[in-house]
């Protein structure tokens, strides 16, 4: 038996990046697949078929996670097509990375209102739906970067942060209906969002990583899968590194 056969996922931000490979990870492991972006593009489309590879159901979503509104429509729309929202994956993020000196209260309110407000969004549009059945795992994308925070992310550390703080919270509030909620918090992963660093920056990064190099979408997507299978059963409140060593 599939680790996550049987049960029915809705991640966040999951048609590219570490979401996308989250998306295919519980494809692979027998999850049905419901996933939100934006927009449904030609993206969303092609990850709609690549799901449907593995043998299981999969389904994008056009929807604006940081909206309460959109999640609770989002919500009742993967609710009702796929019966039960088993797993939910808070991917959702940006980054507007600059020094505070120089950041405008556009860049800081707009990482903020997408990487933590869209975490309160969709948590509390989703958990009625695991309090019912009395069964849930919720997983929210941290950072290493909101354990020990970096110059020029003052905005996307805050929002990081906030989400390790809100995991641990909503643990307490929801275990005792054997929903559980905990915390990824990956290093330097290699996605489009680090794709343009200069050569030399992401050499320098992979030296100070014990295991000499950058993680990829699939070593945080592996967690995800364990995290929302029974084999974490015991685990919440949690947060835990994907890092190759490289805490901060």
């Amino acid at each position: 038996m599939k680790m996550l056969e049987g049960k029915n996922a809705l991640v966040t931000g999951g048609a590219r990046g570490i979401g996308k490979a989250i998306v295919l990870a519980f494809a692979a492991a027998g999850a049905n697949v419901a996933f939100s972006d934006l927009k449904y593009d030609e993206a969303a489309k092609s990850l709609e078929e690549e799901i449907k590879k593995h043998g299981v159901k999969g389904k994008g979503y056009g929807s604006d996670a940081s909206s309460l509104t959109e999640s609770e429509q989002l919500a009742a729309d993967v609710a009702k097509e796929f019966g039960s929202i088993d797993i939910l994956v808070n991917n959702a993020g940006i980054t507007r990375d600059t020094l505070l000196m120089r950041m405008t209260e556009e860049q800081w309110d707009d990482v903020i209102r997408i990487n933590l407000k869209s975490a309160f969004n969709l948590t509390k549009s989703v958990q009625k739906y695991m309090l019912k059945q009395r069964q849930g795992s919720i997983i929210n994308m941290s950072s290493i970067v909101g354990l020990g925070g970096n110059a020029g992310q003052a905005n996307y550390a805050a929002s990081k942060a906030g989400m390790i703080a809100f995991t641990k919270s909503i643990a307490q509030e929801i275990g005792a209906r054997n929903v559980r909620c905990n915390a990824i918090a990956p290093g330097f992963i290699e996605t489009e969002m680090t794709a343009g660093l200069p050569e030399d920056v992401k050499k320098g990064w992979a030296e100070k990583i014990p295991l000499k190099r950058a993680g990829t979408p699939e070593d945080v997507a592996n967690l995800t899968v364990f995290l929302g299978s029974e084999m974490s059963a015991y685990i919440t409140g949690q947060v835990i590194t994907v890092c190759g060593g490289m805490n901060k």
